[in-house]
């Protein structure tokens, strides 16, 4: 069976969207060999018209500009959707209901290896929405059984701030790594047991070893899960048992 055509809502932002494309394209070649690389569309959204609406707390408008790239991805001849961002799955159930394109969801694949791992209590970082809002959380908790902690208000807020103010502008300041660790190290003294890298800029910034407990990085496992669906032999069809192992 030909590879099946990942539809990519990206450029939320485009500093992480790079890494998806980069890393979807590698698991493709690595599995496939020689000049092989991935089938992909890709829409890129003008991120300051998104960031607008999600700090002004306009999320319908924010679901229909999901909805009409979604839309244009399945004219192009996309199989699936991948959504290149943790934010934006606050619209995920609306985006899967106005599109009938399958939707990989970000939360899934994650927890699926969280799980395989045999943790259960795990700490997440991420935007305040992402953080304070229960759509990844409750989807973690309530599908796949898994407790989760967050921080508290300062470092929730120190969190946010870098992913909006350098993150997403391409700044990866050393400071803001350190603060991170410390923000870490706040959660695993609360008993998190792994901590979840919950927005796909975060994976710029922080890296293994500024954590004394594994870290689970959403961007690179959406990917990879990607890649599996893209090359799987069966029509693009999101099974969510296939992420309930472990």
């Amino acid at each position: 069976m030909p590879q099946k055509v990942i539809g990519l809502l990206g450029g939320m932002s485009w500093e992480s969207s790079a890494e998806y494309y980069r890393i979807i394209n590698q698991g493709v070649r690595d599995r496939l060999g020689g000049l092989h690389s991935a089938c992909c569309l890709l829409w890129s959204f003008d991120f300051a018209d998104v960031e607008a609406l999600q700090h002004a707390g306009r999320w319908e408008e924010a679901t229909a500009l999901l909805v009409e790239a979604a839309r244009r991805l399945e004219r192009g001849g996309a199989d699936f959707l991948v959504l290149c961002t943790v934010t934006m799955h606050r619209m995920a159930d609306d985006l899967q209901v106005a599109v009938p394109l399958p939707l990989l969801h970000i939360a899934d694949p994650t927890a699926g290896r969280i799980r395989a791992a045999g943790l259960r209590r795990v700490g997440l970082l991420g935007t305040a929405f992402t953080m304070e809002q229960p759509f990844l959380r409750g989807r973690l908790k309530d599908r796949h059984g898994l407790e989760v902690l967050v921080p508290e208000d300062a470092d929730r807020a120190l969190v946010h701030r870098v992913i909006y103010e350098e993150l997403v502008q391409g700044r990866v300041e050393p400071a803001s790594r350190d603060a991170y660790r410390a923000v870490i190290a706040r959660l695993v003294a609360r008993g998190a047991e792994a901590v979840i890298l919950g927005c796909t800029e975060i994976m710029l910034l922080v890296r293994p070893e500024d954590s004394a407990v594994p870290l689970f990085d959403t961007t690179a496992l959406h990917a990879e899960a990607a890649v599996d669906l893209a090359l799987a032999d069966e029509p693009a069809r999101i099974d969510q048992t296939r992420f309930n192992e472990g």
